[in-house]
Formats: structure tokens, sequence, C-alpha cells
């Protein structure tokens, strides 16, 4: 598989489940303890999925495709750590708005990501066969 099509499908399932967590702490606001066991681990699992989405995007830079991927998936990635050590010390003046952010955030960069087409310098493989 390509580069560019293996980072879109991470970072689209980067954004569904950074979509999920308001839902999880929803429910655990709610009154049901088991909203926080579905947050804390997918909270987690979030994280590693930032950390692939960088490494997937600096394998599409170093292969011809745009820089920006990866700085901007290793910015989201900087701040989710933060994002995760705010929720454990229970620092929730600046997890929530945080947690906000980072949804909006994550959401635009997959459909940037999604909009990106194979450059001149990353040949196609359906392009060299023509």
């Amino acid at each position: 598989m390509k580069a560019l099509t293996v980072l879109r499908m991470t970072a689209a399932l980067h954004a569904v489940a950074i979509c999920l967590q308001p839902v999880f702490a929803g429910i655990y606001l709610d009154g049901s303890p088991g909203g926080m066991r579905m947050h804390e681990p997918t909270g987690l699992a979030i994280v590693f999925l930032g950390l692939a989405q960088l490494l997937i995007a600096t394998i599409w830079w170093r292969a011809g495709g745009r820089w920006q991927a990866a700085a901007v998936s290793l910015l989201i990635l900087v701040v989710e750590v933060v994002q995760v050590s705010m929720g454990y010390s229970r620092q929730l003046a600046i997890h929530i708005p945080l947690g906000i952010a980072l949804v909006g955030g994550t959401v635009a960069v997959a459909f940037w990501i999604n909009r990106q087409r194979v450059s001149d310098r990353q040949p196609d493989r359906e392009q060299v066969a023509a």
C-alpha cells in the first residue's frame, strides 16, 4: 500500500477515536462509571494512533509528500500527551478545553490529509505503468 493511503486510513481512525472521547466523558458525567472505563483506555489508544500517524506522515514526507503532515502530526501528538497528563492529574480546567481543541484539530487534519494528492516527486504505480 502507498504511504498516503495508509496515512489517510490512520488519520480517519484517529479522528473517529478522538470523537468518541467526549461521548465517553458524557456517559461518565451522567453517572455511569463505565464511561470512565472507556474514556481512559481510548485516550491512551489515541496517543498511540497519534504516534502511528506521525510515523506514517514522516514516511510519506520522505517519499515526496508534504512535510506539513508530519509537522502537524507531531504537534497533535505532543498536545495529546499533555492532554493525557492533564486528565490523570485531574486538571479539568485544562483537560476539557484542550480536548475540545484536539477533537477539532484532529478532525480538520484528517480532512486535510484526505484531500492530499500524490505529488510529482512521488510517482504513482498506475502513472508509471501507463
